[in-house]
Parts: C-alpha cells; sequence; structure tokens
C-alpha cells in the first residue's frame, strides 16, 4: 500500500521534526538522532516532578503530542512498534529531572518495562529520583498474567500530568498515578489490521469479521466476532467493561488510526446510549495504531479530585478536553420553515407507481454509487435510496388523488429528504409542475414546465452530461407513450457516455478521462425509471 513517506529510516525522525516544527518553539528535541529520540517541553525549568512517558511510534498523537504544560514533561520514542533503547529513555530522564524527581509512565510490554526500568536504575546510580508506574489496563484477555497497556494510559498521563504541575511531590504524583492504574479498564475492537511501513499487511480479518481485544500493535485479538452494526459493536465491548467501573464513569473515546470522524461519532452515540459513562474524553484519535481501522474505549471510576484533574485545560492540540454526557438538545424548528401539511389523499394507482419507483431506487443504490464513483463521489445511489424510503414512509399523508397538491407535496418530501443539490433541483421541479398544473396544464406539460425551471435555476441544458440528458428527450415522447418516452430517456442516458465533458453538475469538476464511456447517473436514475413506468403500465 502506498504511504506518504520517504525513507522508511528516516519515517520516525523526519515526523518527530514535523511535529517540532509546528509546535511553534513549544517543543524541543535532545540532539541525539538517529538513536536517541526524546522530546521535551521547551519551557522546562526542572523544579517540578517530571513526566517521562514513551515507547514504540506508530501511536501517534502519543507519545510527543501530549508533551506540554499539565501533562508529560518527555516523550521517549522508538522506531514504529518498537521500544527505545535504555540509553534514549535514560538520556530523557537526565534531560528533564531536577530535584522534585521523575516519574516514569510505561506501557506493560516487555520491551518497555525493561528500557524503562534499566534506564530508571541507571539514574538512580546517577543521583536522580527515579519511580515507575507499569500501566495494564487491557482487559481483552482476563487470565493473562501481564496484561497490556493500552489507550488507558493516558487516563495516568493527565491526572499525574495536573498534579506535577500544581507542585505535588513525587510520592504524591506516584501513589496517584497507581490509583488510577488500579481503576482502568480498556478494550478496543476493529475491522482490519495495520499496515507497518515497508511490510505487507496481514489480512486475517475476514469479511462481515470485527476482532475484538487485539492490541495496539495490531497483535491478535481474544477472538473474531461477527460485525453488523456500529451499535453491536460497542454493544460488545460496552459489555465486557460493564463491571469495571461504578459511581461516576469516564470514558475515553480513541480512535485507532483510520476510522473516520462520522464513525467515531456514530460510535460515541452508541456508547452514551449504554448510559455506562457520565463524562467522556474524545471522539478522537489519542493513541493508535498507525492506520488500524478500529476504535477502543477505555474508562475509569473517579474520584472529585481525579474528575478535576482530567478537566483541567492543557495547551495540546491533540487533547481533546472532557465534556459531560448530555441528552442532545433538540429546540423546536423556526417559523416559516415547516411546510404546510397537504390534506391526505387515496388513490391506490397512484400509490402502487410511487410505490414501485422508490422499490426501484432502492435496489439500485449500488448500481448507481458505482456509476457515480466513476465521475463524482459515489452517493448518487444512496442519496436517492434514502430519499425513497422517506416518500414510502410518508405516502399515508399524501394527497395522492390530487395532482396538483401531489407535486408540490413531493417536492417538499424531497427538499427536506434528500442531501445534495438532487434535493432542491427535484424540488423545484415538482413545485413548478404543481403550479403548471394547477394552472389547467396536462400533465405532461406540467412535467415539461418542471424541468424548464429546472434548466433556468440550474443552468443545464441537454449535451450537458446531467440527468437532463434522459429527462429532456423522454417528456418530449411521452404524448406517444409511456413505452416511447422510456425508449427516448434510454437513448438520453447512454448517449452521456459519450460526453466527455460535462458542463454541469459535480462531473464538471472531474477530468474527461473519467467520464469516458460512463453513462451519468442521474439520467441513468431517470432512464431506470421511466423503463419501470413503462413495464407498470403494460402490467
Amino acid at each position: 500500500m502506498a504511504q506518504f513517506i520517504n525513507a522508511k529510516e528516516d519515517l520516525v525522525t523526519e515526523a518527530l521534526d514535523g511535529v517540532l516544527a509546528a509546535a511553534g518553539g513549544a517543543l524541543s528535541r535532545l540532539d541525539g538522532y538517529p538513536h536517541i529520540k526524546v522530546v521535551f517541553r521547551s519551557d522546562w525549568d526542572k523544579s517540578k516532578v517530571a513526566l517521562v512517558s514513551g515507547g514504540g511510534s506508530g501511536h501517534e498523537p502519543a507519545h510527543a503530542g501530549f508533551v506540554g504544560e499539565g501533562m508529560l514533561t518527555a516523550a521517549v520514542c522508538g522506531e514504529v512498534f518498537a521500544s527505545p533503547s535504555v540509553e534514549a529513555v535514560l538520556a530523557g530522564i537526565l534531560a528533564v529531572t531536577g530535584d522534585a524527581g521523575c516519574l516514569l509512565i510505561v506501557k506493560n510490554y516487555t520491551g518497555d518495562r525493561l528500557n524503562f526500568g534499566l534506564a530508571a536504575e541507571r539514574a538512580r546510580a546517577l543521583g536522580r529520583k527515579v519511580e515507575m508506574v507499569v500501566v495494564d489496563d487491557d482487559i481483552a484477555l482476563p487470565d493473562l498474567p501481564q496484561p497490556r497497556g493500552v489507550a488507558g494510559t493516558l487516563f495516568v498521563h493527565k491526572i499525574a500530568g495536573a498534579m506535577a504541575e500544581e507542585g505535588a511531590d513525587l510520592d504524591s504524583v506516584t501513589a496517584a498515578a497507581k490509583a488510577v492504574i488500579s481503576k482502568v479498564a480498556s478494550i478496543g475492537m476493529s475491522l482490519d489490521t495495520c499496515t507497518i511501513p515497508g511490510s505487507s499487511k496481514e489480512n486475517r480479518i475476514g469479511a462481515g469479521k470485527a476482532e475484538l481485544g487485539l492490541g495496539i500493535h495490531g497483535e491478535p485479538g481474544v477472538e473474531q466476532v461477527d460485525f453488523s452494526t456500529a451499535m453491536s459493536a460497542m454493544g460488545t465491548v460496552v459489555d465486557k467493561l460493564r463491571g469495571h467501573a461504578q459511581g461516576q464513569v469516564v470514558a475515553i473515546v480513541n480512535n485507532l488510526g483510520s476510522t473516520t470522524p462520522l464513525e467515531m461519532s456514530v460510535l460515541t452515540h452508541a456508547l452514551t446510549a449504554s448510559e455506562l459513562v457520565d463524562q467522556i474524553i474524545g471522539p478522537a484519535p489519542l493513541m493508535t495504531s498507525l492506520d488500524m481501522h478500529g476504535f477502543s474505549v477505555s474508562i475509569m471510576e473517579v474520584t472529585p479530585t481525579e474528575l478535576s484533574a482530567l478537566g483541567a485545560p492543557v495547551p495540546m492540540p491533540a487533547w481533546p478536553g472532557m465534556a459531560q454526557v448530555v441528552a442532545p438538545p433538540v429546540v423546536p424548528l423556526p417559523d416559516g420553515l415547516t411546510p404546510i401539511e397537504p390534506i391526505p389523499s387515496q388513490n391506490p394507482r397512484t400509490r402502487e407507481i410511487i410505490q414501485k419507483v422508490t422499490d426501484l431506487l432502492i435496489s439500485a443504490e449500488a448500481q448507481l454509487n458505482t456509476l457515480d464513483a466513476k465521475s463524482g463521489d459515489g452517493d448518487t445511489g444512496s442519496t436517492l435510496a434514502t430519499a425513497a424510503r422517506a416518500l414510502q414512509s410518508s405516502l399515508d399523508r399524501m394527497p395522492l388523488a390530487d395532482l396538483t397538491q401531489l407535486f408540490p407535496a413531493l417536492g417538499n418530501e424531497l427538499s427536506q429528504t434528500m442531501g445534495g443539490s438532487s434535493g432542491v433541483i427535484l424540488a423545484i421541479y415538482f413545485n413548478a409542475a404543481g403550479d403548471a398544473c394547477a394552472n389547467g396544464a396536462t400533465v405532461q406539460k406540467a412535467l415539461v414546465a418542471g424541468l424548464e425551471r429546472v434548466s433556468q435555476v440550474g443552468g443545464a441544458s441537454v449535451g450537458d452530461r446531467t440527468m437532463i440528458d434522459a429527462l429532456a428527450p423522454a417528456l418530449d415522447a411521452l404524448p406517444t407513450g409511456i413505452a416511447a418516452a422510456a425508449a427516448a430517456a434510454r437513448t438520453g442516458a447512454d448517449s452521456t457516455a459519450a460526453i466527455h465533458r460535462a458542463k454541469a453538475g459535480r462531473a464538471a469538476y472531474v477530468p474527461e478521462e473519467n467520464l469516458k464511456g460512463h453513462n451519468d447517473p442521474g439520467a441513468e436514475a431517470v432512464a431506470l425509471l421511466f423503463d419501470a413506468l413503462a413495464k407498470e403500465m403494460e402490467s
């Protein structure tokens, strides 16, 4: 898989220099590249307890992203998924430790424990006061004698960091860190493994499966489970976490790397719906695993003092802050936005036609998305299917027996339920058709009037590679029968494959070579609809 890197051996040092360059002088590093990679606070004066953490790279923004006032004093970074050396850790300790001493915060991995532990011994031999705590928050493997340290480590960084910033002594900071570790529980789930730079990706998670409890270095989880929805995935994670914290509970919702912000918000909704947590940190990428498509949740029962420490503001942009979980506040729509509700009426034939047309749009979702991906953003099918489902659910309140009311009612419904430009275009279309119908126009002429209004407002015409290329000839042929209209729509839609330069719509921004040989998805949708109408009329 292609990645935005230069030489593999320079990946971590160049990444760290990128962090430093964008930090505005707040961060510095030791002159020890490539083997010693230590990032520390530029303003550090050694008068307070220093907090040093770190480990392998690939978990960004951890750990360098949390170096700053109120959290870490220094981060010691290894290569991707590899612990830093004893010399690197020792360099970090010596660089930031004054008379107040230093606390090492280490995740429970053998390499980290050994290298940080030996560095602590050497620092003590040099006269430094050094304590070390080991975070073992992962509950994925309950019988493991030494559970892994994962994203719950950030609870320790934040609470110990707040205490150290306020001037607490080393014994107090260490005791507080140990208390936090004893209460933290974490577990993650992923739909895919991560891609280690320079290596091929391991595809061990099958289609329709998710891996529960995998480690932040891509280690296999406790089991592969069936995957269906975000709600069920979060439900599985919540079930594992229940019982590990009661009372006032704070959760860290962590993006493991490549889960989109949209997905993370859906997962957060699922978590808050479980009523497991009272306060939330995230969702955000906090302790990632390169490009892993997954998430983790860490929870902790907090005391008032710990809650205050977690909520204390810090200047690092990587830290998202903490917020109270609330029910989504909802207020009524402003006056004038709520459309006038039409008087419902029934016409079984009209209802049947609308039902079959919307069924067709729903069934064609994947086909139209694939076609749209050639010339747009791949969502035409989804947009039409979403509107079709909403329209089906509103049929009972539609004026099906009166076209002068039905056309504008369709326009109002689509303007509210259909995203992008398509919704407003069809709203204009049906409202104009309704106006024409109310003034005595035939159905065919009313539909033509709607198309003319769309062309006036949107600026598109036949030949511009839009839905109009199929709709205009279909309406022109409609007086001779629905079969002729369907044939004209199909010819018009197919003609768009030879139009290599769109003059309107999203395709106008797409290179010509992407459009060659592919029908415009809007025109294709029109052709499919007229074909369905023709078959319906025949039956």
